[in-house]
Parts: structure tokens; sequence; C-alpha cells
């Protein structure tokens, strides 16, 4: 079986940034593990497939271990798969997903994302995310993730992970977000998953879904510009709107291809 192949990097207007996805469109959804053995082959942090339903677009996230219930890269990897290479005529792109439905909107060459708002609370500081960090948090938060809140940016940018108490965390499919507020943006932040093939996300959608309420709330606005401090980086504009996180990023085609599959 001949299916096409999109890799793009999203959150970003320059190859070789932000973070890398691939965007498999199928005419009709193959059996999980083929899926799952297609994004490990593609070896990227998420490969997005979907399928035209005409009024929406099924969308599925997979990471090389296993299938996400959120992702905010390949979304915008996938939006523009759909309206810069395949010419999706709507709008409002409507994806369905396992999150419900989510809308992306092109504003010129920001993808718009509407998103649900995960509110992070209080909590104590597990012994094995302690023990694998070289900087300890001011702050600890979780939602679906853990949000760690440190003094500066400049520990943001040297935050070291001891992998070996690391991977010794199991969180399921949620991560570690580290974040401060920003030099010249209003926060930065970087995020960790254990088990993972890939320990650092590049540019991480879902992650602000907690992250803007937080800082919202923190610097007093609801329109917000963030940056993610990876080796690769990428820029989000986020505003947050009632129980609903906007977050907005570009995106830019790295290759068009094809997989073949048994």
């Amino acid at each position: 079986m001949k299916l096409p192949l999109y890799q793009i990097d999203a959150f970003t207007n320059m190859s070789f940034t932000g973070n890398p996805a691939c965007v498999v469109p199928l005419d009709e959804w193959l059996s999980y593990d083929v899926l799952l053995n297609i994004a490990k082959e593609n070896a990227v942090s998420e490969t997005a497939f979907f399928v035209d339903k005409g009024d929406k677009i099924h969308l599925r996230w997979f990471t090389p271990e296993l299938e996400m219930d959120l992702c905010g890269h390949a979304t915008i990897a996938a939006s523009h798969c759909l309206k810069r290479i395949l010419n999706y005529e709507r709008d409002e792109i409507v994806f369905e997903t396992l999150s419900g439905d989510l809308t992306v909107k092109l504003n010129n060459d920001l993808y718009e994302m509407n998103f649900p708002l995960r509110l992070p609370y209080a909590v104590d500081l597990p012994e094995l995310i302690r023990k694998s960090l070289n900087i300890r948090p001011k702050e600890v938060l979780k939602s679906m993730d853990y949000l760690l809140v440190y003094e500066s940016e400049s520990d943001v940018k040297n935050i070291k992970i001891d992998k070996y108490f690391f991977n010794q965390i199991n969180l399921g499919t949620a991560g570690v977000i580290v974040t401060a507020k920003g030099n010249d943006c209003d926060f930065v932040s970087r995020f960790f998953t254990p088990q993972a093939s890939i320990l650092e996300d590049p540019v991480t959608g879902s992650s602000h879904c907690s992250l803007v309420p937080f800082w919202a709330s923190r610097l007093n606005k609801n329109r917000l510009k963030a940056k993610q401090l990876s080796e690769r980086g990428g820029e989000l504009f986020c505003e947050q709107k009632g129980d609903r996180v906007v977050i907005c990023g570009k995106a830019k085609t790295y290759s068009i291809g094809h997989l073949w599959t048994v």
C-alpha cells in the first residue's frame, strides 16, 4: 500500500527549527498496530493521521510508543498539510479527536488552534522528579503534566535531566514542563517525557493548555507570547478565552513523499 507522507516543521517558518511532525492522510483507518509501526518508522515525536469525513476531519496522533489524546504541533502540521498542500477549501478545519472537536483557522501565516484549558494546581514534588533535576523549582503544579516553575529563563535553559532517575517515573502519556518568565517574551518553557524515545520535545503545543492559564493569572494578561527553549526552539502566540486556550503558530513544509506498507 502506497501512502502520502509529509514532514512539516511546526511553530516555526524556518527549516531545521520548530517541532517536526509527519502527516499521513488516509482514505480509511488502518489497524492500531500499523499506525504505531508507521510512527515508529518515522522516528519523530508525533505522526498525525487523518481521515476526511466531509464536515469534520478525524485526526489521531501517535508517538513511536503510543497513541496520544492531544498534540499541538502535529495538529498544526496536519492543518498546514490540508490548507497549503491539499488545498482544503473550508475557512475553519474541525478536527474530531480523543480530546473532542478542535478547530483550527489559518490567519495570514498563523494557524490558530482552539484547545481545552487545563488549569494546574499546586502539588508536592515527587521524589524521582526531584532526583532527576539539577536545579530545584520554586513552585510545583500539575494538571495533565507536572509544571515546574523556576526563578529565571537562565534556570530553564540550564536544566539537565538525570535519565537514570527520570526514566523510572511512570506518567503515562504525561510529561514534565519547566517554565519561567521570559526575558524577551512573556514566558519560556521546556518539556520532557520519561520513558520516551525522544526525551525533550522541541515545541509542545499541548503543554500550553496549562502554561497559558498559569501565566495569564500570574502576569494578569490574557494574550501571551511564549518561546520553547529546546535546541530547535519555537514560538507560540497564545490567548486564554474562558475555558479554552487559543494557541497559534507558523509551519513550514520540509519534505513530501510516500511510504509503503504491507
